[in-house]
């Protein structure tokens, strides 16, 4: 009975500094976690786009479908010639497969009953230009309209911007907004009388492109701005720092 009593005793202790030893990490890791210090760092830089893409769409409509594709050839002899006077280089223009459709129209009879005639066949085709000559890329786009006097049934679309170099000014912003952080979390250790620990998380924001000097939200997943050649780049970073 001597002996049990022992064993008990000892089972006991060792159970009563099991408990102290996690008692004692348990508000350790509460302590360190409630002097921490939270911080959100941010990076934006101005830049110009270098890259320019843009399309344009022409079609001709006839009964007879040679000619037609006859009238659609013509038309594109015409936007080349244009597009290489505008000082764009062949290479730069890409000309894409023609759309062929039959079309019909809907008419009723005197009876109510409705039937369709063959109107004719629909031929399209879309243009389109990459370069890194923005300035004469932009001139086309706005110019390309006089064709239309030439007979040639023309929609052109907007121009959109994009940058080369996004990758490593991603990289660059992020090491900004990381720095901006560190520094913000400093004053605030320095402020409250400590000093700043190591850093314990970092979690990066979502990378926003939009226009400058318009009036553009941020998006939840990202903004990506491509109708603006000149734009901002702007990207978080939050942080969170022990308090010593």
């Amino acid at each position: 009975m001597k002996s049990t009593g022992v064993i008990i005793s000892i089972i006991s202790g060792l159970a009563f500094i099991v408990f102290a030893i996690v008692f004692a990490n348990a508000y350790k890791y509460k302590y360190k976690n409630a002097n921490t210090i939270n911080v959100t760092g941010n990076a934006k830089t101005d830049f110009e786009s270098d890259i320019v893409k843009w399309s344009a769409s022409y079609s001709r409509k006839s009964m007879d479908l040679s000619e037609a594709s006859e009238q659609l050839k013509n038309d594109r002899n015409l936007v080349r010639d244009f597009l290489v006077k505008q000082g764009i280089k062949e290479s730069e223009i890409l000309f894409n497969s023609v759309n062929i459709s039959r079309e019909f129209n809907t008419q009723s009879d005197q009876n109510g009953n409705s039937y369709s005639t063959f109107s004719g066949y629909s031929l399209s085709q879309n243009v389109s230009v990459e370069s890194k000559e923005i300035n004469k890329v932009d001139n086309a786009s706005r110019e390309i309209s006089a064709l239309i006097s030439q007979g040639i049934e023309l929609s052109s679309n907007q121009p959109s911007y994009y940058f080369s170099g996004l990758e490593d000014l991603k990289l660059k912003l992020i090491s900004q907004a990381s720095q901006n952080a560190r520094v913000r979390a400093e004053n605030i250790a320095k402020e409250a009388g400590s000093s700043l620990g190591d850093l314990v998380k970092a979690d990066l924001g979502i990378f926003q492109i939009t226009g400058q000097n318009d009036n553009e939200e941020y998006s939840y997943g990202g903004a990506f701005n491509t109708t603006s050649r000149s734009k901002t780049a702007n990207i978080t970073v939050k942080t969170s720092y022990l308090s010593n």
